[in-house]
């Protein structure tokens, strides 16, 4: 188990990372949840109502009470908006994560940005380390992992459903970041 629980608010240059309150519901659903662009690799389906977004929101509470972390939503800084949403889900001594931002925030570097500092909190956290999946069609998914310092484990052959793409089994990338201090080997001689 984590050392300390995630802080609820973390604040990066340009983002606002904060755990989701009943209000949000709305603004979950109609600017990303819903959109068919930017749930295509998600391991959820998309959202067809605003009872899907109240039903993350109880989820998400759920996690935060048992775990001591959970579902973020990331927003602008500048303007309060809603860019997207991120968070850690615990697993023993690690948490997977992963990210998804509205069609009109892509590109700017947010999902890096989010990332870095879910890592710094998962390290904060004392976590041993961080995973991620992938589908092998998300490129710029794979970009933002690498850039943050994950690597690539193994590609899962028919091992995941995607229910936006497929009822179907696809293969998934598994991505890791080891938070373990690495001791050096002794010398022999």
């Amino acid at each position: 188990m984590p050392s300390q629980p995630a802080p609820e608010v973390v604040e990066t240059e340009r983002l606002l990372l904060r755990r989701p309150i009943p209000g949000d519901a709305q603004q979950i659903f109609s600017r990303y949840a819903s959109d068919p662009d930017v749930t295509r690799y998600m391991s959820f389906r998309r959202h067809q109502s605003i009872a899907d977004a109240e039903m993350f929101l109880d989820f998400s509470n759920f996690e935060w009470s048992a775990n001591g972390c959970g579902p973020y939503l990331v927003l602008s800084r500048d303007s309060g908006s809603v860019l997207g949403g991120t968070g850690l889900s615990l697993q023993e001594n690690e948490a997977e994560t992963g990210y998804l931002f509205a069609r009109d925030a892509w590109g700017f570097g947010y999902a890096t940005e989010s990332l870095r500092a879910i890592v710094a909190i998962g390290r904060a956290m004392g976590l041993h380390g961080l995973h991620a999946h992938c589908h092998p069609d998300h490129h710029a998914s794979m970009r933002v992992l690498e850039k943050c310092g994950f690597t690539l484990n193994h590609r899962a052959r028919n091992a995941h459903v995607f229910p936006n793409l497929s009822a179907a089994k696809q293969d998934v990338l598994s991505y890791a970041l080891s938070f373990e201090s690495r001791t050096p080997s002794p010398r022999h001689g």
